[in-house]
């Protein structure tokens, strides 16, 4: 099933990949469209984090397509991907720990790319203005000048979303984002990554089936690489394959 994907951010088209000859990605299609916040769900072993994998260029696809604004992602680098507009946060935090909220900020901006770039760098009131703008959507905006490894375990997520969120990538995609927060941290998250979806797209692996329910537009269970079931969550709740295969567990 190929459709006319030009206007989708992003078309994943027949996407395989085999390791020794088992597919953990197992013939997936999958569209989102822009302001769409969509969540893949499913059981351990289910191929999800390997369609981040695939997306964002750590692994290779065996076969099929990944068109991100209608550019093929298959056979670019990794920073190309980066570069193209696609940000990844993965499951843990990786931020600049002695460094405050707004140098981690700073040193993501995309101005200060590279060697060169960083030396270069200057903190333009363009640079500081968009860096509060950032911190008051990723709610730290009164601790710029903490440093980083002093944040709570959910402040850091936020912040690794911002170091994210200020490269304005067009998709925006996140490994299990509300992992070991607080009932409030998740609820803040949920109002945050609903927020951030608009004029962009955003791609969320998840298991806390509550927060799921809080922020997705469309769902996609996979089960054994391949799509159990997708459509919206309450679709996808009264389907009997994925209350067979992962919400009766």
């Amino acid at each position: 099933m190929v459709s006319n994907n030009t206007d989708f951010t992003l078309a994943v088209e027949d996407l395989t990949v085999s390791f020794d000859g088992f597919k953990a990605v197992d013939n997936l299609t999958l569209y989102l469209d822009r302001n769409e916040l969509h969540v893949v769900i499913g059981p351990n072993g289910a191929g999800k984090t390997t369609v981040l994998d695939l997306i964002c260029g750590k692994t290779k696809s065996t076969s099929g397509s990944i068109k991100f604004l209608n550019k093929e992602l298959t056979n670019m680098a990794e920073h190309e991907i980066v570069r193209a507009g696609v940000g990844r946060k993965f499951q843990t935090p990786s931020i600049y720990e002695n460094l405050s909220v707004l140098e981690n900020l700073e040193v993501s901006y995309p101005h200060g790319r590279g060697v060169f770039g960083s030396i270069m760098f200057k903190r333009t009131s363009e640079v500081i203005e968009k860096i509060h703008q950032i911190a008051d959507q990723i709610m730290l905006r009164d601790e710029l000048e903490t440093e980083a490894g002093l944040l709570s375990h959910g402040q850091k997520q936020w912040l690794e979303i911002g170091m994210l969120l200020i490269q304005d990538p067009q998709l925006l995609m996140l490994d299990e984002p509300v992992a070991g927060m607080s009932v409030r941290e998740r609820e803040q998250t949920a109002e945050l990554l609903n927020k951030i979806s608009q004029g962009r797209s955003v791609l969320v692996i998840e298991h806390d089936m509550d927060f799921v329910e809080r922020i997705a537009d469309k769902v996609t269970v996979l089960h054994q690489g391949k799509i159990l079931a997708a459509g919206n969550m309450k679709e996808v709740q009264a389907d009997p394959k994925v209350i067979e295969v992962y919400l009766g567990h």
